[in-house]
């Protein structure tokens, strides 16, 4: 029994044993295995991921392009600034950090966690912005604080820099934070990453791609604790483009000067290419407020603004036009051949389809040539009566209402064109005849935004060459790019609409007497072929009080261009409850003036100021006559002399262009200083 139980625990032994060694070798294969994986097979990764331990990429951001206007003056700058970033991979247990770093930077920690909360996709290593445009303070917490927070990192870069108070803010645009709801849902922000500045108005978003450039990075070494010991390498960042604007800086700031404190809008274009001269939108915004990072209160205070700050009411506000209206249908009119022979008494309104229409004013017996300086209101509800609703909206259409003008700008609106089809398309009910009334001094469903109106009007004052509207002088972008923008932005673009000769002729003899002896007579410009027309529209609900700024009062428009016909200038005026449309003319006219001046100080014209007295400019002359004691000698008497020209009805008769002496001498009374010699 011993000898058995004895062997059967050596044959138990040798397998245990046998076991162990096959269980070691196994053991020993894998760690072998195991150490080929680690130092053959994943060499190179483990070297790189050294690599990283050692070395840091550092963004270098690129500079954005400057904005400039058509004259090369400076309107957007840059400014240097430096800017916090979170490195996690620095430091395994970030957010135990988070509170000595919201308090050091001064930041909301709700605030910062949620900034770290959005980044939770992204690699380790890529730096995460925490604030923007830190201070001294705030540079100085990061160093003494490097072996604490080594997560911490700064970078130099270049800040935007807009005008102050809100100057062409609407027309510029600002930038910001790409959102996460661009990222997620728009491919236009496809190849974007988190944390990117982009442009989001304006022309900063428009021309986003140009003008942002390409970032480049830096190798930098760096120690156990973050430090930086050296550079390896550096991809230099290629910056922006800079941008030539169509702004006229000078028109611009009168612009802004004219409309003051006003609720509304001035767009100023020239109708021969559609550059726009200036844009101004009020209330404005600073958006030098949104190129660090605007505060929740700040945006929440933008949003809920009554007078809708962020809007860009020159391409967005949709208002009827009131009597501007009546331009468009005097052309309507005039080419179906309806207006030439029209005479209307106007006893202060008329009936139509069994309702009283009142008028301001009791015009008696008037024509088409009368009814459009006066601006009588019986006169165009008889045409609005005898051309109908689709006639009006055909022609009307035609001119670019109900439709973008395709200006290169974000978030054009389109307007509004009533039609028995439209009524149809809407409302499902059929267009009731009355309301053609309403519609033909500009009232009803009829809205359109002041850069419509504008180009409307214009038009028709070029003899029907319709343009399209744009802010960036041509040429500065790539051709692609500039075909995109196109496709980008659709609209009426530019067109021709064939008017007759006499269409053409009257409605520009019309808007020339409306600045003389009509509506906006008070704004007449002496020695200037000033046009225009003015528009008083009734607000929804409102009622005609009359109260200027009151939330009845009716919106004021007007419509200018310098000259009638053909012209160089157009400007557009909104006003929103600014009472009679003759209050927008006398912003119009401070604004065409200032062109005039400065297009005659550019011609070296004598007179400085349009709507000044001109002082006296001395002159000094040398001539000769024959001699007057002997008319048949030929022998000449030399003269010479200084004088003044003193009479400001003659210097702008001989302002806009050279003349002889004796021309001079013939059409302005002369204050001698000096007699003759």
């Amino acid at each position: 029994m011993y000898s058995e139980r004895s062997n059967r625990g050596e044959k138990l032994s040798s397998l245990k044993s046998a076991a162990v060694q096959y269980g070691i070798l196994l053991l020993m294969l894998a760690l072998g295995a195991g150490l080929w994986r680690l130092q053959v097979l994943g060499a190179t990764n483990f070297r790189e991921l050294a690599e990283q331990n050692r070395i840091r990429k550092v963004p270098i951001l690129a500079p954005r392009g400057k904005l400039f206007d058509r004259e090369g003056r400076l309107i957007v700058d840059n400014y240097p600034s430096v800017t916090c970033f979170l490195v996690r991979e620095q430091n395994k247990n970030v957010d135990a950090d988070l509170p000595i770093i919201a308090q050091g930077l001064h930041l909301d920690l709700d605030q910062l966690q949620a900034t770290l909360k959005r980044f939770r996709s992204a690699a380790g290593y890529q730096p995460i912005p925490i604030k923007q445009d830190i201070t001294a303070d705030e540079q100085a917490f990061i160093e003494a604080h490097r072996n604490e927070l080594p997560e911490l990192e700064t970078i130099e870069e270049e800040r935007r820099l807009y005008p102050r108070d809100g100057f062409a803010a609407h027309l510029i645009g600002y930038v910001g934070e790409v959102s996460e709801d661009d990222l997620n849902n728009n491919p236009r922000y496809a190849a974007y990453q988190p944390g990117d500045v982009v442009g989001k108005a304006g022309i900063e978003e428009t021309y986003d791609q140009v003008l942002r450039g390409e970032d480049g990075s830096k190798d930098v070494i760096v120690d156990s604790h973050g430090r930086e010991m050296g550079v390896l390498g550096t991809q230099h960042a290629k910056p922006g483009q800079d941008l030539k604007l169509t702004i006229d800086l000078d028109l611009q700031r009168e612009a802004e000067i004219a409309l003051g404190e006003n609720n509304g809008a001035v767009v100023v274009m020239d109708p021969r290419n559609g550059d726009i001269l200036a844009l101004v939108s009020h209330p404005s915004y600073d958006p030098n407020a949104f190129a660090v990072r605007i505060t929740r209160n700040e945006w929440n205070k933008l949003i809920t603004d009554p007078r809708h700050p962020l809007m860009n009411k020159a391409i967005q506000d949709q208002l009827a036009p009131g009597s501007t209206f009546k331009i468009i249908m005097s052309a309507a009119g005039l080419q179906e051949g309806v207006a030439q022979d029209m005479r209307v008494n106007c006893a202060g309104g008329g009936t139509f389809y069994g309702r009283f229409f009142h008028c301001d004013k009791h015009h008696g017996v008037l024509a088409i040539q009368q009814a459009i300086p006066l601006s009588c209101d019986t006169f165009f509800y008889a045409l609005a009566q005898r051309l109908g609703i689709d006639t009006i909206s055909r022609y009307a259409t035609s001119f670019g209402l109900s439709q973008k003008t395709g200006i290169d700008l974000p978030n054009e609106m389109s307007g509004v064109m009533p039609s028995t089809q439209w009524e149809w398309k809407n409302y499902h009910q059929k267009y009731y005849a009355g309301n053609t009334i309403s519609v033909g001094i500009g009232q009803g469903e009829t809205q359109v935004t002041p850069l419509q109106l504008l180009r409307a009007l214009s038009g028709i004052a070029s003899d029907g060459h319709f343009v399209r509207p744009h802010t960036v002088i041509a040429g500065q972008v790539p051709e692609d790019f500039q075909h995109a923008i196109i496709d980008s932005f659709p609209g009426s673009g530019e067109k021709t609409v064939n008017l007759d000769p006499g269409t053409w002729m009257t409605v520009t003899e019309g808007m020339a007497a409306a600045t003389t002896t009509g509506t906006a007579a008070a704004s007449h410009i002496e020695g200037v072929d000033f046009a225009g027309k003015t528009g008083t529209a009734q607000v929804v609900g409102g009622g005609d009080t009359h109260v200027k700024g009151g939330a009845r009062t009716p919106n004021s428009w007007f419509v200018g261009m310098v000259p009638r016909r053909n012209p160089e200038l157009a400007v557009v005026v909104l006003q929103e409850h600014g009472d009679w449309g003759a209050n927008s003319a006398h912003i119009a006219q401070a604004i065409v003036t200032t062109y005039v001046n400065k297009e005659r100080k550019r011609s070296n014209n004598l007179l400085q100021k349009a709507s000044e007295p001109v002082k006296p400019v001395e002159v000094g002359a040398v001539w000769t006559t024959p001699d007057g004691a002997d008319p048949k000698r030929v022998a000449e008497q030399l003269h010479s002399g200084h004088f003044f020209v003193d009479t400001a009805t003659s210097a702008q008769q001989v302002a806009m262009k050279p003349v002889s002496l004796e021309a001079l001498l013939d059409a302005v009374p002369l204050r001698w200083k000096e007699g003759l010699r």
